[in-house]
C-alpha cells in the first residue's frame, strides 16, 4: 500500500523492480523533465502528462497485471479518501502523487468521482483502509513513515490507525526524516546517504522479526 511517493515506489517495487533499481529510475532524470506548466494554474502549476506517459514504460497498464498485490490512495473531486486496488495503474499512481495545487489533479478512467489528488491529503499512510480490503491478516505490517513536508497533510498516526484497525503490537514503525529535494533534480550525495539511511532503518525493523514472519509481511 504506497501514497504519494509511496505510490511511485510501492508500484514499481510491486511490479518487480529491485531496490537499486528502483532508486535508478527515480534519480534518472530530474523529477521537472516529466512535468509540464499547466494552462489552468489555479489548477495546479503542473500537469503530470509526462510523468504518466513515463509510468505507462515502467509499468504494466494494470493492478491487476501486477506479480504483487498493490494498492494506492487518493483523494476525489469531492475530498473523499479512496484506495486503489484496480483499473489503469499508471494514472492512479500518479493521481496518488498529485500534491494540491502544485499538480492538477489527475483523472483515472474508469473511475468515476474525479479528478483525483494525492492521498496524503486525508491519511499519509493508508494502514486502515489497506487492512480493511478483506486480504488475510498479515502477521506483520512494516509502516514507513516520512515525515510530513507540509502542515495540510492528513493523518499520520501510525499507533491510532493500528489499534483502530486491529494487531497494533504487529506493526513495525520506521520513520525517515523529509528529504528536501527538488523537482529540479535529485542531488546525488545527498540522495544516496538518504537511500541508505531509510535501508538501514528498515533494515533494523526487519531484523526483528523470525525469519518465518518475513513471508507473511506486507508494507505501507
Amino acid at each position: 500500500m504506497g501514497t504519494s511517493a509511496g505510490a511511485l515506489a510501492g508500484s514499481l517495487f510491486a511490479a518487480g523492480y529491485e531496490p537499486a533499481q528502483l532508486a535508478s529510475i527515480l534519480r534518472e532524470k530530474p523529477p521537472l523533465a516529466y512535468l509540464s506548466l499547466n494552462t489552468e494554474l489555479w489548477r495546479g502549476v503542473f500537469s503530470l502528462d509526462g510523468a504518466v506517459e513515463r509510468l505507462r514504460e515502467l509499468l504494466p497498464a494494470t493492478f491487476e497485471e501486477l506479480p504483487t498485490r498493490f494498492a494506492c490512495g487518493v483523494v476525489d473531486a469531492r475530498g473523499r479518501y479512496r484506495v486503489v486496488t484496480s483499473g489503469p495503474l499508471p494514472e492512479a499512481v500518479a493521481a496518488s502523487a498529485a500534491v494540491p495545487c502544485l499538480f492538477r489533479a489527475v483523472s483515472i478512467p474508469g473511475l468515476q468521482d474525479g479528478p483525483f489528488q494525492d492521498g496524503g491529503k486525508v491519511d499519509r499512510v493508508g494502514l486502515r483502509p489497506w487492512r480493511r480490503l478483506g486480504a488475510p491478516p498479515p502477521s506483520r505490517t512494516l509502516c514507513h513513515v516520512i515525515d510530513r513536508s507540509s502542515p495540510f497533510s492528513g493523518d499520520d498516526d501510525v499507533k491510532r490507525a493500528a489499534a483502530e484497525s486491529g494487531g497494533g503490537a504487529r506493526v513495525l514503525l520506521v520513520r525517515s526524516p523529509r528529504s528536501r529535494q527538488s523537482l529540479a533534480g535529485l542531488e546525488a550525495s545527498t540522495f544516496e546517504m538518504q537511500y541508505a539511511a531509510a535501508r538501514s532503518r528498515a533494515a533494523a525493523a526487519l531484523s526483528l522479526l523470525p525469519a518465518e514472519a518475513l513471508s507473511q509481511l506486507d508494507a505501507v
